[in-house]
């Protein structure tokens, strides 16, 4: 073998180690980058252990109900019209916790009254049935209809085992659910920003 083959062998060999190390020091990089880049932005393992998420109520329309993630659960958002803020004296008879005073699920101070809100248009609260765990579904309308009173004023029916709840998330009695709906922790950030998640330092 000549000399110059000797060398040619070499210099191959030397170039595709710098390539190889350069190829690996641009995967070792991006590697590092990709975390620190995303920890610009809160991930979903922190979402789902609670971190706080801002919802914009200024583009929820009266009688609209918005579902939000919080902490894994469906989380409620409802501008309630001044009908259905009517309708909720109207029903206190019949609830089981109108005062929302029991302790399985504590209600905030600050939504312990009628509307069971900060802002008495505005529910915030989990769409998790107190029974077993269901959803319930809206049943708004007022009236007589399928599984529900003839008095009825408007609210949510759990249909798995029949509990209902008023436009508070207030349950009725004689219902399997023992609970009123759980408000989450929130407040205003402003005028129309919601903070889920969070309750504002005294």
């Amino acid at each position: 073998m000549s000399e110059a083959t000797v060398d040619a062998s070499v210099d191959n060999s030397r170039r595709t180690w710098l390539i190889t190390s350069c190829a690996m020091g641009g995967v070792g990089a991006a590697a590092v980058a990709v975390p620190f880049v995303s920890s610009f932005q809160p991930s979903e393992l922190a979402k789902a252990a609670g971190a706080a998420v801002q919802v914009d109520v200024s583009s929820i329309a009266p009688g609209e109900k918005r579902v939000v993630e919080w902490r894994g659960k469906p989380v409620w958002i409802m501008r309630r019209t001044p009908e259905q803020l009517a309708s909720l004296e109207k029903q206190e008879g019949q609830l089981a916790d109108p005062e929302s005073l029991r302790t399985a699920y504590p209600t905030p101070e600050y939504a312990r009254n009628r509307h069971r809100s900060i802002k008495p248009e505005i529910l915030v609260a989990v769409g998790i049935c107190t029974h077993l765990g269901c959803s319930p579904s809206d049943k708004l309308t007022p009236g007589p209809q399928p599984s529900l009173p003839d008095d009825w004023q408007g609210g949510f029916l759990c249909a798995c085992h029949g509990s209902t709840f008023d436009v508070a998330g207030r349950v009725f009695r004689n219902k399997p659910a023992p609970d009123n709906l759980e408000i989450p922790p929130h407040y205003y950030l402003s005028e129309t920003t919601l903070l889920l998640g969070e309750e504002q330092a005294t």
